[in-house]
């Protein structure tokens, strides 16, 4: 997979922008792996304020907990990097905010911290909307800590726009 350009995950965000706008919706996220970058492309966006409600960047298992309500029994028992944590994120993004969708993301960047059960390039992503379902989406990508950010990041949007 091609890491995609600041031009396209531009054209993404304002595409999902005019999506949340015309549905009068909101979105909050919560980002561990990608320290914020979900918001900053979404509020790089002219008119951004219409439709992006909040942003939680929650790197630490203490900032998990304590931002998003992730239990540190999930922490302990699945790890940061797992489907557990990523809908306890997404679920907890919302109960904190007054957003009508989430996304959330955790995973390993690199270059280290993978293992051979998690390498580098594991991510998950998760959306939820308010009083609906969630989804999680386990993803392997490919290249350097950049290349992984930037196709998470574009993943996400992408999810999004399908909520």
């Amino acid at each position: 997979m091609t890491s995609p350009t600041d031009i396209e995950l531009d054209q993404l965000a304002s595409r999902l922008g005019e999506q949340l706008r015309a549905a009068q919706d909101s979105v909050v996220t919560a980002e561990s792996c990608t320290g914020g970058w979900i918001a900053k492309t979404m509020t790089g966006i002219a008119g951004s304020s219409d439709w992006f409600d909040s942003g939680m960047v929650a790197y630490s298992y203490e900032a998990k907990q304590a931002l998003l309500g992730v239990r540190p029994q999930t922490l302990e028992s699945q790890g940061a990097v797992s489907r557990e944590t990523v809908i306890e994120m997404v679920s907890g993004a919302l109960v904190h905010s007054g957003a009508s969708v989430s996304v959330a993301v955790t995973g390993i960047a690199g270059p280290g911290g993978g293992s051979e059960d998690k390498p580098v390039g594991t991510v998950w992503i998760g959306w939820k909307r308010r009083g609906g379902y969630t989804r999680a989406e386990l993803f392997h990508f490919d290249g350097d800590r950049d290349a992984v950010r930037r196709q998470t990041v574009a993943a996400a949007l992408r999810g999004l726009e399908s909520l």
